[in-house]
């Protein structure tokens, strides 16, 4: 591992959103400046592109970013090769060399609202959550680019093995549906369903699921979904939505369980990925009475939800986003001790505007920039 302040140009490449529903321009800027003692210069080895990256080019958050231009991308992982001077505590531990990942939510948070004063969180002071902060890729510059400021306390060393390609889609997709299947709070032998199972975050949930030990189905309505999910290997039951109503799938895991009561049947748990009304009609119907659903999506207008499931059936319905960061370490160690990685495309940086091409084509599994192509 090196020692010292490694050389740094003074300027960099990056992929510039100058305003929105327009391409990506790659220019030359300078390298950002660090401005707390929190601050860690990253130079990107992988960033990844996920679905709010499409959502902030297409100016769907109102006031993301805060200006433009603007560098997207908060699935960050690379090499530490430069810190603030004077460092923090949390810096300091953090040698340079080391290879670290970040996600979005985290940077610089205000150390004095409720939730960086929850006394469980990682850092005295510090909050994945606080509402004050900024985050890397929408309210702040973020990957696509050679160089990206991120702050210590929101940085996860990774594991020998583990690769930056590999890393970058844990620090959004992989430590979301982890935490989505962690709040489900499943004993091994439970089932547990992903509606989306091919996309992004589900087919990495798919993976984590069954190291967990659940019993896992998974839905999804894209032949190309559906197509990944099943080349995965995986135990899983991976059904065609289009060709399977879900009260047929109910009935038949009522029966493959030995249960008699359709109150009985079906799983213990959903999780919705998908951003439709029929994806959430989908799941929700897949539960059991006193069933759990986690709703990951952010659809803008909401789903509807049926009165009568709520009362009759007793279901939860709860959302979740992200995970904190200890949850964050514990997704990078439980990928690297179970292998777990996406099924992905690269692409050089220069290549971004294929990258998206990708994307809106669609057909599952993550896309990511590798700064060494």
């Amino acid at each position: 591992m090196a020692s010292g302040q490694p050389s740094i140009p003074t300027h960099m490449k990056a992929q510039l959103l100058e305003a929105y529903n327009t391409p990506y321009a790659l220019k030359e800027i300078p390298v950002p400046a660090l401005t707390s003692p929190n601050d860690l210069l990253i130079r990107l080895d992988a960033a990844g592109y996920c679905h709010t990256d499409a959502v902030i080019a297409e100016g769907e958050w109102a006031n993301v970013p805060r200006q433009f231009p603007h560098i997207s991308g908060h699935e960050i992982a690379g090499t530490i090769v430069r810190k603030a001077s004077p460092s923090s505590t949390a810096a300091d531990e953090l040698p340079i060399g080391t290879r670290v990942a970040s996600p979005g939510r985290g940077y610089n948070p205000c150390g004095e609202c409720f939730e960086c004063r929850d006394p469980g969180n990682d850092y005295e002071g510090y909050s994945f959550f606080c509402p004050r902060s900024v985050s890397n890729g929408s309210s702040k510059h973020g990957g696509f680019a050679e160089y990206v400021v991120v702050d210590a306390r929101q940085v996860v060393p990774l594991p020998d093995g583990l690769s930056a390609v590999d890393a970058a889609p844990l620090m959004c997709a992989g430590v979301t549906i982890y935490s989505a299947l962690k709040r489900c709070n499943l004993s091994p032998g439970q089932r547990v369903g992903i509606i989306g199972c091919g996309g992004g975050l589900g087919h990495l949930g798919l993976q984590f699921a069954e190291a967990m030990g659940l019993r896992v189905t998974g839905v999804d309505a894209a032949p190309g979904a559906l197509e990944l999910a099943k080349s995965l290997g995986t135990k899983a039951h991976i059904v065609d939505a289009r060709a399977t109503p879900a009260e047929d799938l109910v009935r038949h895991i009522g029966k493959e369980d030995g249960k008699t009561d359709r109150a009985d049947f079906g799983l213990d748990a959903v999780l919705i990925l998908p951003d439709t009304q029929k994806s959430f009609d989908y799941g929700t119907t897949l539960l059991r009475n006193h069933g759990l659903c986690i709703v990951v999506s952010f659809l803008e207008r909401g789903f509807q939800v049926s009165a009568s499931d709520l009362v009759f059936r007793d279901l939860t319905i709860r959302g979740t986003m992200l995970g904190t960061h200890e949850t964050l370490h514990e997704t990078v160690e439980f990928a690297a001790k179970h292998n777990i990685k996406s099924v992905k495309q690269t692409f050089a940086l220069n290549k971004l505007g294929d990258l998206v091409d990708r994307y809106r084509a669609g057909g599952g599994g993550k896309l990511v920039l590798d700064m060494s192509l």
